[in-house]
C-alpha cells in the first residue's frame, strides 16, 4: 500500500513546478535537475532559475507546506548538477557535432542552438559560456554548440565552472537570503520569480546594449 502510494506520487509531480519537484525530490532533485538542463538537451524546459531560487527560501523554513531543505547539501546538488551537466553536454556535442541541434524537432530547442552559436562568435568563448547560463533554453544547447564548435576542452570547462558557480550558488543564496529577511515571502514567491528571471537576463542585456553602442559608434567612424 505505502509503495503504490509512492508511486502515485511521483506519478504527480509537475515537472514545470519548481515546488512540486522539491517536494517530491527534495535536494536530489535539484542536482537532477541542474544536470538535465544543463547537460541534456531533453531538460531544456526545466526550471532551472525558479527551482534553484525556491529551494534557497525554502532552507529557511518559508515554504507553507513545511518543507525545509538543509542549505549546504542543496549549494553542492546544485554546483554538481550544474558543473557535471555542462561538462557532459560539450562532451556529447564534441562527438555527436551541430548536427543533432539542427535536427531537433522543438522550434525552442532550434532558436536557443542559433542563439547560442551567435553568443559564442560575437561575444569569444569566456564571456559567452558565462552568460549562457542566465538565459533559459540557451543555457541547455550552448554547452553542445560549444563541443560542436570545438572550443578548447580547458577554455570550456574553466568558464563553464566560472560561470556555473557563480548562476547556481548566486541564485540559490539569492532565494536564501530573501527568505531569511522577509517574513512569508513564500506568499509572493510566483511574482518573486519572475523578477530572479528578469534579473538574470539583465547581464545579457547589457552586453547586447554594450555591443550595439560600440558597433554603432565604430559606423559613424567609418563614415
Amino acid at each position: 500500500m505505502a509503495a503504490s502510494l509512492f508511486a502515485a506520487s511521483q506519478l504527480a509531480v509537475n515537472p514545470l513546478s519548481a515546488q512540486s519537484l522539491l517536494a517530491a525530490f527534495g535536494v536530489l532533485g535539484v542536482g537532477v535537475v541542474m544536470f538535465a538542463e544543463t547537460g541534456l538537451l531533453i531538460g531544456f524546459f526545466l526550471p532551472g532559475d525558479s527551482l534553484l531560487f525556491t529551494a534557497g527560501l525554502l532552507c529557511t523554513g518559508s515554504g507553507q507546506d513545511g518543507l525545509r531543505l538543509s542549505l549546504a547539501p542543496l549549494l553542492t546538488a546544485a554546483a554538481v548538477g550544474a558543473l557535471a551537466g555542462a561538462q557532459t553536454g560539450f562532451l556529447i556535442g564534441r562527438k555527436a557535432g551541430g548536427a543533432m541541434l539542427s535536427r531537433g524537432s522543438s522550434h525552442r530547442l532550434r532558436a536557443g542552438a542559433c542563439r547560442a552559436e551567435e553568443l559564442l562568435k560575437r561575444y569569444g568563448y569566456a564571456k559567452a559560456i558565462v552568460l549562457a547560463r542566465f538565459v533559459p533554453v540557451v543555457r541547455t544547447v550552448l554547452n553542445p554548440m560549444a563541443g560542436a564548435l570545438h572550443v578548447p576542452v580547458r577554455t570550456f570547462t574553466l568558464w563553464q565552472v566560472v560561470g556555473g558557480l557563480v548562476w547556481s550558488l548566486g541564485v540559490t543564496l539569492g532565494g536564501y537570503a530573501l527568505g531569511s529577511s522577509i517574513p512569508n515571502v513564500d506568499r509572493y514567491l510566483l511574482p518573486i520569480i519572475a523578477v530572479v528571471v528578469l534579473v538574470s537576463l539583465l547581464p545579457l542585456a547589457a552586453e547586447l546594449y554594450r555591443s550595439r553602442r560600440q558597433g554603432a559608434a565604430r559606423k559613424e567612424v567609418q563614415g
